[in-house]
């Protein structure tokens, strides 16, 4: 993740109270999204045999445990869906920087190159839980991709990086429930006081201190998401209007 300029920690608020006044300068969230999307007919058998001939038996093998997970998962409740989600990728993929996986200062995989190469830095991860969700049929209004600030250091530190988590909303003015790759378990936001939120999007907007600053594709202003959308229909993966 490339660095952002360092806030003032002291005076940021949690991501909950943040996100809780973004939604209300905006509106109600469910008006905000008007662009709704969904996956045309995933080529998961295109995805198979991509992991083999790309990354050999053991991407295979991640993708063939990924697939039976989104099995057994479909028919979950949304809260079962997201602890198992955020589980099998906090477990199966490595952390690593993009220098170190693909050579490059600031690389969005894909799930399949994701899973492939078996690791991942905290874009990668929020991408491949995104992604996993919505095949799952969890609702694209319900579901945010939230670049932050993370402090670190602990308790009064005024040091902090960039980071990306996903966010789940079961409702407009519902708290999030923040999925992390540096923690194991899915928590609300309010308990994760060492975030503050920088921007979010999701397939159908984009967001900076409360405003909807894209109503259209969001890939319009963000390069490099519109980059691993057209990567994941090459994959077998295809978002529709």
């Amino acid at each position: 993740m490339p660095a952002l300029p360092l806030p003032r920690l002291r005076h940021r608020p949690p991501l909950f109270a943040a996100v809780r006044r973004w939604i209300t300068r905006a509106g109600a969230l469910a008006a905000a999204i008007a662009v709704g999307w969904s996956f045309a007919a995933p080529d998961l058998d295109r995805m198979q045999q991509l992991a083999v001939e790309r990354y050999g038996q053991q991407g295979a093998d991640t993708v063939a445990a990924w697939r039976d997970m989104i099995a057994q998962a479909d028919g979950l409740d949304e809260g079962e869906m997201l602890e198992r989600v955020n589980t099998f990728f906090n477990r199966r993929l490595a952390f690593e920087d993009d220098a170190a996986i693909w050579q490059q200062p600031d690389y969005w995989a894909t799930p399949l190159e994701a899973m492939g190469r078996g690791a991942g830095d905290c874009e990668d991860f929020a991408i491949a839980k995104y992604l996993t969700l919505r095949l799952l049929g969890v609702g694209d209004d319900k579901l945010r991709l939230i670049y932050v600030r993370a402090q670190i250091g602990g308790a009064g530190s005024r040091l902090s990086q960039a980071h990306m988590v996903l966010g789940h909303f079961a409702s407009p003015t519902d708290e999030p429930l923040v999925l992390d790759n540096l923690i194991g378990t899915v928590r609300p936001a309010s308990r994760r006081p060492d975030l503050f939120p920088v921007f979010s999007f999701n397939a159908g907007g984009l967001w900076v201190a409360g405003a909807r600053v894209s109503s259209a594709d969001p890939t319009t202003r963000l390069s490099r998401w519109r980059d691993v959308i057209d990567r994941m229909r090459r994959d077998g993966l295809q978002l529709t209007q």
